[in-house]
């Protein structure tokens, strides 16, 4: 048997606000694999701290401008980047911007996110994502949206 292809449109997975000029919404997770696609919008003016990735990333940016602190390259509307496993940046969403950065990400592994002192100080992987995506979504919308690959 052929498997169906699964659908999700645009009301069924809310935007929703994870603090730090950030909002996203999950829209896939492959658990077993560790993969994570993420739509994020980060508002102008918005930086995340510096964190470095286990696996490659992809990202596609759907509209405003992105860069990484570390890199001279300016992400705009229609460009896609290609993050290596190991790399490590700062992103960066120009405060002179008039819409947030609507970025589309496929990560593979986590984000190890670095403190002060260059410690990991937090750990992101597909896991951790999906459950605080839920968390707020039931806390917030009173919702669990169909996550594609997330188990009930």
């Amino acid at each position: 048997m052929v498997p169906a292809a699964l659908l999700r449109v645009e009301g069924e997975l809310p935007f929703v606000d994870f603090g730090h000029g950030t909002s996203l919404k999950v829209v896939f997770v492959d658990l077993d694999a560790g993969i994570w696609i993420v739509r994020t919008r980060f508002a102008p003016g918005t930086t995340i701290r510096r964190h470095q990735h286990t696996g490659a990333v992809f990202a596609f940016t759907l509209e405003g401008t992105w860069k990484y602190l570390e890199y001279p390259e300016v992400n705009e509307a229609g460009s896609f980047l290609y993050e290596p496993a190991g790399s490590i940046h700062t992103l960066h969403a120009p405060a002179d911007q008039p819409s947030a950065a609507d970025v589309w990400f496929v990560v593979h592994g986590a984000n190890l996110e670095f403190g002060p002192n260059d410690e990991v100080a937090a750990i992101v992987d597909a896991a951790s994502i999906l459950g605080a995506y839920q968390a707020i979504c039931q806390r917030d919308l009173g919702i669990v949206p169909p996550v594609l690959g997330a188990r009930s």
